[in-house]
């Protein structure tokens, strides 16, 4: 009964302690982390019927990160760590040299300022938070950049309907990312 989309996995592991009556510090924290990243490392090689890259992400990861004005970054509730074990599994995470992740807060909107920092350092220049664009298939990823100042672009590929990530404010909304020329549209 805890809801996962859009948390981060701090977030998600005091709310089921807390559900439960269990009271963790940090450090309970992350030896639940540590204890999870086990797990996923042996879980992520394991079939099953939600797994895999969604539409149109690997062409549209090729497009931008050919370009010399734009600079990826990941801006995740997971874990660093998991962040990559799940991304290099899918031969995803060579795109990303950096970004915002779930092990430095507990709300995703203090991870935005993150991520920022982070492409800023790799980069070699600032960004300012009308520069980027968030990406994400739930309203808390467009709550994200709205609170932040940035631009969004809901994706319905996950739990929530084109629908709900317009009403939650998305600047511009797909149903996936199959179509390149209107992803790139879609990121201005």
């Amino acid at each position: 009964g805890v809801p996962m989309a859009g948390r981060t996995d701090r977030w998600i592991i005091r709310e089921l302690a807390g559900r439960h009556g269990v009271e963790v510090d940090d450090q309970a924290i992350t030896h639940i982390c540590r204890r999870y990243l086990q797990h996923l490392s042996r879980e992520v090689h394991a079939t099953g019927p939600t797994k895999g890259v969604l539409p149109g992400v690997t062409p549209l990861l090729d497009a931008l990160s050919s370009r010399d004005d734009v600079h990826l970054a990941l801006l995740t509730g997971n874990v660093e760590a998991g962040a990559r074990i799940k991304l290099e599994h899918f031969d995803l995470w060579r795109y990303f040299d950096g970004g915002g992740f779930g092990d430095a807060a507990e709300e995703r909107t203090a991870l935005f300022a993150d991520a920022l920092r982070s492409a800023t350092a790799r980069a070699g220049s600032a960004f300012q938070a009308e520069q980027v664009t968030v990406v994400g298939d739930t309203p808390l990823d467009v709550a994200v950049a709205t609170a932040c100042g940035a631009r969004s672009l809901g994706v319905a590929t996950g739990s929530f309907d084109e629908q709900a990530l317009r009403e939650a404010g998305a600047d511009a909304v797909l149903p996936d990312l199959s179509d390149l020329d209107a992803a790139l549209e879609a990121l201005g």
